[in-house]
């Protein structure tokens, strides 16, 4: 898959939201990157050999208070070269790149990875 391409599938998973969803992710910037940098393994904890599909920096909705206001975009960052090598198929990695972005999104809702695992979204 090209660049053009997966930046779109990334971008058909947005327009396919929910509108009451989508709505509250006005001051979210989601953005493609070829992989992640180290500053972006170093947010997480992540080793070097380790795997990274997308991260969401900022600050989750349930953890901001009436003060929230005037703030950068929260971002989502989605990996693309990861995602090519560990899903060659179009199909598998069309999933794959679904299941990145909604899990990112969730975490923009406040949901962690543990909440994920228990409701199998992992």
């Amino acid at each position: 898959m090209d660049e053009a391409t997966f930046n779109a599938v990334v971008a058909e998973v947005l327009d396919a939201l929910p509108p009451e969803f989508a709505a509250l992710l006005e001051n979210v910037e989601v953005i493609v990157e070829a992989r992640p940098r180290p500053e972006h393994r170093r947010a997480v904890g992540l080793k070097p050999w380790q795997t990274l599909y997308g991260l969401y920096q900022g600050v989750p909705l349930t953890q901001r208070t009436h003060q929230y206001g005037l703030v950068a975009p929260d971002t989502i960052t989605i990996f693309r070269e990861p995602l090519l090598r560990d899903f060659p198929h179009p199909e598998r990695l069309r999933a794959q790149i679904r299941r990145t972005v909604l899990h990112e999104i969730a975490h923009f809702f406040g949901i962690d990875d543990e909440r994920l695992r228990e409701l199998d979204a992992y």
